[in-house]
């Protein structure tokens, strides 16, 4: 018999850096610019200023998410890093102590006491920080923070997102622009709904009518009060 090769795993967890923040910003990129749109026409503006709006929710939005998510971002990379600090030194002074907690930590996984307190050697002899910041602190290189790489993420997937009822609102005709957007939002983000879950690897159709709904939702209460506005002004 001849023996497969073992491919390696991948895992799914890996993406969550970056797929989170991609999702998020395809997502708030089409309901964003899709409702203010929608809003816009239903008030009774005319073809250009309807485009006008939604240029100006496009670059906003963007620029809008890729500042908020850097600073988000980076406020947990700052945590990480203080507890990080914190750890080093704690390791410096109290060496004894942080092999004895990485060991009940190991004990309180299942492992047995001499199995567990051999295994906390190891790897603090390889890399004591490294050990401590993965079992004791939960911070390892798939899901540790990247603020700019979120930033550029969310801003790309924004505007992408964007980008579809803005050129669904520039090849419609007037009269029509506002059931076109509403109605083609709709189809991306059922389909960014099955998208995402399909990187995840999430129930695809319970992403989308999830997204559905809620896109949905926000389109036509914009809907509802750009008429009502556009009827009292």
């Amino acid at each position: 018999m001849t023996q497969q090769k073992h491919r390696p795993e991948r895992h799914l967890v890996q993406r969550i850096g970056w797929l989170r923040a991609a999702i998020l910003g395809a997502n708030d990129g089409i309901v964003s610019t899709a409702s203010l749109i929608v809003g816009v026409a239903a008030s009774g503006a005319t073809k250009n200023q309807v485009l006008v709006a939604g240029v100006a929710a496009l670059v906003a939005g963007a620029m809008s998410m890729a500042a908020g998510e850097y600073v988000s971002v980076s406020s947990q990379a700052d945590t990480e890093n203080a507890d990080l600090a914190r750890e080093r030194e704690e390791l410096r002074r109290f060496p004894g102590f942080e092999l004895r907690e990485l060991t009940g930590i190991y004990v309180k996984r299942g492992v047995a006491p001499e199995l567990a307190r051999e295994v906390a050697q190891q790897l603090m002899a390889k890399d004591a920080l490294a050990a401590h910041a993965r079992d004791e602190l939960g911070i390892s290189d798939v899901v540790t923070a990247r603020p700019i790489q979120a930033a550029f993420t969310s801003a790309a997937t924004f505007s992408t997102g964007a980008a579809l009822p803005l050129a669904t609102a520039i090849l419609s005709p007037r009269d029509l622009t506002l059931a076109a957007v509403a109605i083609a939002s709709l189809v991306f983000l059922a389909a960014l709904g099955a998208i995402g879950a399909r990187a995840g690897g999430a129930p695809i159709l319970r992403a989308t009518l999830r997204v559905t709904f809620w896109g949905a939702l926000a389109i036509a209460i914009t809907a509802g009060i750009g008429e009502l506005f556009g009827t009292i002004v």
